[in-house]
């Protein structure tokens, strides 16, 4: 990796550390510059302003981890079902990725930047499509298997276990427990269980 590569991919993966844990608001590109200890003039050089190096890590950082961690779990072939709470008991108990304390670092970037700037909801919006569809075709791929109902609605299905995904990851942050992960984990058995043939 050229020097230059790897100056960038420091700035970004610890601006992503530092945006994870104090929000995208309370970081300033001073806080940047003093953890990544680069110049001012090396952080300008890779990125015109703050916006577009959130939009890269969004693109270069999150985009990569949450296909590796979100996406990947969904290739292996076994009961869609099953395979959907195991990801899902994998991301909330075990992951060492997302942090407790900070909750979902997609959910974060979308209460605070979505609303009021088009590029950062177009580019978080495509995270959570791509996990999005990944789960409907899991779902879809049940059907055909004959392991889940052929009344189900897979994108009714995928909302409702992506809503409660993430509104479990704000519990979670609040609470500082992860009770409320097992307790969300017992509901996500019942209701995928619901939808098995």
């Amino acid at each position: 990796m050229k020097k230059a590569e790897g100056t960038r991919r420091n700035i970004l993966e610890r601006a992503f550390e530092l945006i994870y844990e104090r929000g995208y608001q309370n970081t300033s590109i001073d806080d940047i510059l003093a953890t990544t200890r680069v110049t001012k003039g090396a952080f300008y050089y890779h990125f015109q302003n703050k916006d577009e190096m959130g939009l890269a890590i969004i693109h270069e950082v999150l985009k990569p981890k949450l296909s590796e961690r979100f996406m990947e779990p969904l290739q292996k072939e076994q009961d869609p079902l099953r395979l959907i709470y195991n990801l899902m008991h994998h991301l909330l108990m075990k992951d060492s990725f997302m942090k407790q304390e900070f909750g979902c670092p997609v959910s974060n970037l979308s209460q605070e930047m979505a609303p009021g700037n088009s590029d950062f909801s177009n580019a978080l919006n495509e995270v959570t499509e791509q996990w999005k569809n990944g789960l409907i075709v899991t779902l879809a791929n049940g059907k055909k298997s004959g392991i889940v109902r052929k009344d189900v609605n897979e994108k009714e299905a995928v909302i409702f276990i992506i809503s409660g995904y993430w509104g479990v990851r704000n519990l979670g942050k609040l609470t500082q427990s992860k009770t409320i992960y097992q307790t969300y984990l017992r509901g996500l058995k019942a209701y995928l269980e619901s939808l098995r043939n």
